[in-house]
């Protein structure tokens, strides 16, 4: 630094007194910048070359996100150096140095927990078929990231009020009436509290996680996205549902993929009672064990109910996920009742209506008319 602050001061030996001061602050933190990006910029490149000759995507993912805070770093940084040995900059510099010092700690301390996180969640893929670790983890991983964010977060603004007199004496003012403060405070902050809260709970005990396959409220849909205070479900039809994160900790709704993502699907049919079953079943046991989305776990036909008018069968199928399960049925219930309209046409539904003897009418009509014309006797009258 002892050079840098002779190049300075023969820079504005020819300069007045009074701009001398305000010049050697200006021109010491520009070479204390520059200084500071130079260093920065060569670290990085190295850093960037080390990252692209491993087969990892993790090492890119934490170069790049530290880049852009790790750059503000290193020209404050610079600017310290500088004012060490320049008055008139350190007299400039303590001013601003509480506020931009926490600022540049939080936004690093930030860049390398979600670094960390997306490394993480690059090397847990959730695109495999047995993908149920992959989203535990990731969504563990989603949470505690804007936890920690918010916490972050917190603390940082924190230390920036703390370092204001008259803030760090209204603080100390109100830990004096903590009593009434932390009523109000508690008070106001009840609902984002029960959310962090929720989102604590959620971490822990996963009732859900990224990309189960719920049902809620009717509507079925895939967990997109889990806040600190929300959770978004990618609808089947692309909607969005926004639900309160405490909604999954007190309402019953539907996990189709909580253990697992292969699930049982079925499939009603209601057919004449005169049905013969048994090629039905030949039928559906060739459909069903031949088509591609089907896992081989389990296919039963079944007669699960009878009336008078019809029976209920019920095709009992598996598949490896929700929507494939979905597809299938909808495959199975095409296939079979062209099948039954094709090759078992009395099988379909038919309202049956049992007509009068006619015997019994022609009985009925003699019997009135006989009455009709016998004359009433003289006892009757009346």
């Amino acid at each position: 630094m002892g050079g840098m602050i002779d190049i300075i001061e023969r820079t504005i030996a020819p300069l007045p007194d009074w701009a001398e001061a305000p010049l050697v602050a200006l021109v010491a933190a520009a070479i204390g910048m520059a200084l500071g990006l130079a260093v920065h910029a060569v670290l990085f490149r190295v850093l960037r070359r080390f990252a692209r000759s491993s087969q990892s995507e993790a090492d890119d993912l934490v170069v790049e996100r530290l880049a852009r805070p790790t750059r503000w770093a290193f020209v404050a940084m610079g600017v310290v150096l500088a004012a060490r040995d320049t008055p008139a900059l350190d007299s400039v510099w303590s001013r601003f140095a509480p506020f931009v010092m926490p600022l540049l700690t939080g936004w690093i301390a930030v860049a390398v927990l979600r670094s960390f996180v997306e490394a993480m969640m690059v090397r847990n893929d959730i695109s495999i078929a047995d993908n149920r670790n992959a989203r535990r983890r990731r969504t563990r991983l989603a949470i505690f990231s804007r936890i920690g964010t918010f916490l972050i977060v917190f603390l940082t603004i924190a230390g920036i009020l703390a370092s204001i007199p008259g803030v760090r004496e209204i603080g100390v003012t109100l830990m004096a009436s903590a009593g009434l403060a932390a009523l109000a405070v508690g008070a106001a902050a009840q609902p984002a509290l029960k959310a962090l809260i929720a989102g604590f709970q959620m971490a822990l005990t996963e009732p859900i996680s990224i990309d189960d396959v719920i049902v809620l409220d009717g509507e079925w849909g895939r967990i997109e996205d889990i806040r600190t205070t929300y959770v978004v479900v990618r609808l089947w039809d692309e909607r969005r549902l926004v639900v309160p994160s405490n909604r999954f900790l007190e309402d019953t709704f539907q996990n189709w993929t909580k253990t697992g993502s292969q699930l049982l699907g079925t499939v009603m049919l209601y057919l004449d009672p005169a049905t013969d079953i048994a090629p039905l079943r030949e039928e559906w046991g060739r459909f069903i064990t031949a088509h591609p989305l089907f896992d081989g776990r389990a296919q039963v036909l079944q007669v699960t109910d009878h009336s008078p008018d019809a029976m209920e069968v019920r095709l009992l199928m598996s598949a490896k996920d929700g929507p494939t399960l979905f597809d299938l049925r909808c495959f199975a219930r095409e296939h079979m009742l062209d099948w039954i309209r094709r090759e078992l046409p009395e099988a379909v539904v038919r309202r049956r209506t049992l007509p009068v003897a006619p015997v019994e009418v022609a009985a009925d009509a003699a019997m009135l008319e006989a009455m009709a014309a016998t004359p009433p006797r003289k006892g009757d009258a009346g």
